[in-house]
């Protein structure tokens, strides 16, 4: 009987924002850390792009939702309107979900709209070759997943826009009073070093 082969994972979290960046560039690298062991949250998943105009993309979704199960529709396929799951479906599209080693990527994978606590105190990254800025030319069309989702019937769009002014003002403040107690520190530093006269050459020395 064949062993499985055990899969080294990497225990540490790599927080996205995913505000600006393009659909499917962004989706295409979540999948390549996930099947590497790399655990993934993204958050404000509704400010994903993607190419093409709005009324284009409702074309395409009317022509998607109609497919079902013709002899039980309830086994799907299940239409998701929050933007999260959007995201969340189209990075299983690129992953082999089916196998072992699919499932225990997918399972790596979490998807927010707007920053919940705990990540709203982490550092949150950006994949540059998925921005748009970078990656869609000037002049062309473009549509924010999250306007998208609230027209074909995700209802809680301007609940997230309330968390998220909420959220802005909090870490504002956080900022503010972290500046400030960087300054007060900056300065009694400099007043310890105006009183060490001779015995600062001394401690530099020494390598302190």
């Amino acid at each position: 009987m064949k062993q499985k082969k055990q899969q080294s994972t990497n225990k540490t979290i790599v927080v996205v924002d995913a505000k600006g960046h393009m659909l499917g560039r962004l989706a295409s690298t979540v999948a390549k850390q996930l099947l590497q062991g790399q655990h993934v949250v993204v958050v404000r998943a509704e400010g994903i792009c993607l190419s093409g105009g709005m009324v284009r993309r409702k074309q395409k979704w009317d022509y998607y939702k109609v497919k079902r199960m013709s002899t039980n529709p309830k086994k799907g396929p299940y239409h998701f309107t929050q933007p999260s799951r959007f995201f969340w479906r189209v990075v299983r599209g690129m992953l082999p979900h089916k196998t072992e080693r699919g499932k225990a990527a997918f399972e790596r994978l979490k998807c927010f709209e707007g920053i919940p606590a705990p990540y709203d105190k982490v550092k949150r990254a950006v994949v540059p070759e998925a921005l748009k800025i970078a990656r869609l030319n000037e002049g062309r069309r473009f549509c924010v997943l999250g306007d998208l989702c609230a027209q074909i019937g995700w209802k809680h769009s301007e609940t997230v826009k309330v968390l998220e002014a909420k959220r802005a003002e909090a870490g504002k403040d956080y900022w503010e009073k972290k500046k400030a107690a960087t300054a007060k520190f900056e300065a009694a530093k400099k007043a310890a070093n105006g009183q060490l006269g001779d015995l600062k050459e001394l401690i530099e020395r020494t390598g302190y």
